[in-house]
């Protein structure tokens, strides 16, 4: 059974409750959440039809860290067939401009720009087996895209979690929180990260609110 995170608890991703191994070769970190519905007009309400969730992009991103908890290689900028630019490609932060780390061990599944469906809304898989020694860390967050501009904001996303899953569907671990007025104004979430330990690795459930929707911003303290 999967244990249930509470913020700044500390696991062992390797073995469950009971002993038994985990495989790591391949582990799934999802992130989901779901937004607050807002009531309508008269009319709707009227008819039982009172309540529409609003579109949401949310976007999982991953910084994978040295032994100094840095990002020693933030890519680098390209540009696009259409002209714009692209920055951070190539390097070891995944998002939704550069899916795939260049060592093929670490990569994001897609980019959900509405937040329908259920279960995890975005999915990193993690080679953790296989990623090099040089990354000792990595952080998992989630940045509203356009978030100030749209007032858009954590404290109207509900039932937002991360959770670990092993290569054979196992979920380790999870940890969940609540959309409440202390996320207002907040437009990203450091969620947890990931790190090596005993040469193996352990999960840190985290939680933190910051007022930017600009990963970037973030990024800086990892620089």
């Amino acid at each position: 059974m999967a244990i249930n995170l509470i913020k700044g608890q500390t696991i062992d991703l390797r073995k469950n409750e009971k002993g038994a191994d985990y495989n790591l070769s391949a582990v799934t970190i999802g992130l989901g959440w779901d937004v607050r519905k807002k009531e309508t007009g008269f009319f709707s309400k009227l008819f039982g039809n009172d309540k529409e969730e609003e579109e949401y992009d949310l976007d999982a991103i991953a910084f994978l860290l040295d032994s100094n908890g840095k990002v020693a290689n933030p890519g680098r900028t390209i540009e696009k067939p259409n002209g714009t630019s692209v920055r951070f490609y190539g390097g070891d932060i995944v998002f939704f401009n550069a899916m795939h780390h260049p060592s093929g061990h670490i990569w994001l599944t897609g980019d959900n720009r509405t937040g329908a469906g259920d279960g995890d809304d975005e999915q990193i898989i993690v080679k953790l087996n296989d990623l090099d020694q040089k990354y000792q860390r990595i952080v998992f967050l989630v940045a509203i895209y356009q978030g100030k501009a749209k007032y858009q904001h954590f404290g109207l996303v509900e039932n937002a979690f991360i959770r670990a899953v092993d290569k054979m569907g196992h979920e380790i671990a999870k940890f969940s929180l609540s959309g409440n007025s202390t996320y207002n104004g907040m437009c990203s979430m450091i969620f947890a990260e990931a790190y090596r330990k005993d040469n193996s690795w352990s999960f840190r459930a985290i939680g933190e609110p910051h007022s930017t929707d600009n990963f970037v911003e973030l990024l800086k303290n990892y620089r």
